[in-house]
């Protein structure tokens, strides 16, 4: 693995005891290994995130995009008292 660049980090002491006590229970070689690994998590959440919203935007598009006719209230309405009484149904078995 190629040598990394040395930089300072001021932590939070209750972060800190978290991230030795997590070395010395053997979960990580060493305190940089255990930042690189929270490193690649929050680099994992951001892209989950990212993928989420992508994935949101894509639905609310197809959603306008949708040729039909839009539902009066009362359709909407009716839709989801079925659904409700479905979930109650269901709960109840």
């Amino acid at each position: 693995m190629p040598r990394g660049e040395t930089i300072s980090v001021t932590m939070a002491p209750e972060t800190l005891r978290a991230v030795r006590e997590s070395v010395e229970a053997g979960e990580y070689e060493s305190v940089d290994a255990a930042l690189d690994e929270a490193v690649r998590a929050l680099q994992r959440q951001r892209r989950e995130k990212t993928d989420h919203l992508e994935s949101i935007r894509a639905r609310i598009q197809r959603s306008l995009d949708d040729p039909r006719p839009d539902l009066t209230i009362e359709e909407v309405e009716a839709d989801m008292e079925v659904l409700f009484a479905q979930a109650r149904a269901a709960r109840r078995a």
